[in-house]
């Protein structure tokens, strides 16, 4: 036990002799027999350290393949055209997209024969539907912006986007074309656009997070919620936006002095006001309640003035051509709550608004209306390995009484919803008319009875829609992503529609929606998008008293999209 004892301080006492020697030797180096200060060992003729002007240029890449220097027409490497260096100076980019995006569709749809019907003996009121569309769009975008934007926005941007189009449209009723039969039953139509024109400033910071306050102005794109529901559209307007609490929170206030829309092409006339007026404000909370899910509040105002519109092709659209015809202003308050994210492994998006205000004179009333409406809309998803099993269910509220003072049948300002299939529904994607009017809009699920979804004024007076949605998504490999989705489609209140159509009953039903989507990228990556849908609506007893048919109506459609 005393050897022990001995050992362990002797182990201590050298332990602290060469600590001691460690501690009077530090900042020392021994050359030799010399020992010397490490200042010593310095040239006179090796600076400290090298000035590099340039640290884009001047600081050579370790070897690596994400670094190889490319060519200007080379999207995947480095690349000045890609915003990889600097256009001029040390913090100035430059981005150039071009994207080509051929759009072709087949359906049948139901047309009126109007007063010169193509088939000279036909005496239904419904000609041929059968109908062709191609619309092509060229895009170019240019952005120009300034900042170190690894961890805070940008300083400045500059943002351009040019967009020709070429449409060609060929039906089988000469009506459908132009208000002149005498245009006969095909177009072809070229139209140059600015669908941005914007200008982006870094106001200033409000935290050590980079929580921020940006300002933008001119032509530009919004998305007023998930889905889109109420407002989506390139439109000239001021938007003041940002975030705080390290980017839990984000907010929009948006002002739109709205331009006028081309009828064909659906891209802005820059220089002809719509005399409508919009502003939204919206705050976004992340992680509300739960981690991963983001709910939103929301406040739109539209101020739709009176006046009178043509469109391209010679249809009254302002105001609409449908009950008691008068120029009418309206005032329409919008309050939303919406949501999307997930709780647990339950994925959830949903929405609800509520419409209030007032037309002065909506047409099927045929006198003032206040306005009070509603939406709601709920998707419930669950994802298994590589596949995603959906319900959702969509209620807009219709009115029942058309001829009182009160509209109860909700409609949006723009909206482009992505939701039951979007583009992959027959009832979501195609415009079904009915004398002047649409019964729905084009990229809409709103029975509206309005004119155009982009050119004229939104209506009150409405059926309403109960929608009931399956749905399935698989992604079949990182390449192709299949859609299928199967909607049951009624209205609310059918009373608008039998006072419109000066017809006795309608039934609510309206129809089974069919539809299947494939994405395919070819490339794994997104510079090349080819898209095929096919989707068609069985008539149900709704249907058929309207457009007098069982005849299952139909669409296809292909997109190409190449980006660079």
């Amino acid at each position: 036990m005393i050897i022990q004892k001995t050992g362990c301080i002797c182990v201590c006492v050298i332990f602290l002799v060469a600590l001691n020697f460690a501690s009077k030797s530090r900042g020392q180096v021994k050359s030799d027999s010399l020992t010397v200060q490490p200042d010593t060992l310095r040239s006179p003729l090796i600076p400290d350290f090298e000035t590099i002007t340039d640290r884009w240029s001047g600081i050579p890449l370790p070897s690596y393949e994400l670094y190889d220097e490319g060519r200007w027409y080379d999207p995947y490497n480095q690349n000045i055209l890609k915003g990889d260096y600097p256009i001029f100076g040390q913090n100035t980019f430059f981005i150039l997209t071009a994207v080509v995006d051929n759009f072709g569709e087949v359906t049948r749809v139901r047309t009126p024969s109007g007063v010169s019907t193509l088939d000279p003996f036909s005496q239904s009121f419904f000609g041929r539907g059968e109908r062709f569309l191609l619309n092509e769009n060229a895009r170019v975008t240019l952005e120009l912006y300034h900042g170190d934007v690894a961890f805070r926005p940008r300083d400045w941007e500059v943002k351009v986007t040019t967009v020709f189009n070429l449409n060609y449209l060929n039906t089988r009723e000469k009506n459908a074309v132009n208000v002149n039969v005498r245009k006969g039953d095909n177009r072809t139509e070229t139209h140059l656009a600015f669908q941005e024109l914007s200008f982006e400033k870094h106001l200033f910071d409000i935290s050590d997070h980079y929580d921020f306050i940006s300002l933008k102005i001119g032509i530009q794109r919004f998305g007023s919620d998930f889905r889109n529901f109420v407002f989506s559209d390139f439109n000239l307007g001021a938007r003041l936006f940002g975030n705080f609490a390290s980017n839990r929170f984000q907010y929009n206030v948006v002002f739109f002095p709205m331009l006028e829309k081309e009828t064909n092409s659906e891209l802005n006339t820059v220089f002809d006001d719509r005399e409508q007026d919009v502003a939204i404000a919206n705050l976004y909370v992340q992680d509300f309640l739960t981690l991963g899910y983001t709910t939103e509040l929301s406040f739109h105002y539209n101020h739709d003035k009176a006046t009178i519109h043509f469109d391209e092709n010679g249809f009254p659209v302002r105001p609409a051509i449908i009950g008691n015809v008068k120029p009418h202003e309206i005032d329409a308050f919008y309050l939303g709550w919406a949501g999307d994210g997930h709780i647990s492994d339950l994925n959830i998006n949903h929405a609800f608004y509520h419409v209030f205000g007032k037309d002065d004179f909506n047409s099927l009333a045929g006198q003032r209306i206040t306005l009070n409406a509603q939406m709601a809309a709920l998707e419930l998803s669950l994802d298994h390995d590589w596949m995603r099993f959906k319900v959702s269910g969509f209620y807009a509220s219709g009115d029942a009484d058309p001829m009182d003072d009160v509209g109860k049948g909700f409609d949006a300002i723009i909206d482009q919803p992505f939701f039951a299939g979007g583009p992959f529904s027959y009832w979501n994607s195609q415009a079904l008319r009915l004398q002047g009017v649409g019964l729905v809009q084009k990229l809409s699920l709103l029975p509206s009875l309005r004119s155009s979804k982009l050119e004229g004024q939104a209506n009150f007076v409405n059926p309403g829609l109960w929608l009931a949605n399956v749905g399935y998504d698989a992604e079949i490999s990182p390449k192709l992503k299949a859609i299928l989705n199967v909607n049951y489609l009624r209205f609310v209140h059918t009373e608008s529609l039998q006072n419109f159509l000066n017809q006795p009953a309608i039934h609510r039903q309206i129809g089974i929606d069919y539809g299947i989507g494939i994405i395919y990228r070819p490339f794994l990556n997104n510079n090349a998008i080819l898209t095929f849908g096919l989707s068609a609506i069985y008539p149900l007893k709704g249907f058929r008293d309207i457009y007098e048919t069982s005849q299952m109506q139909f669409a296809g459609f292909t997109s190409m999209v190449f980006t660079y």
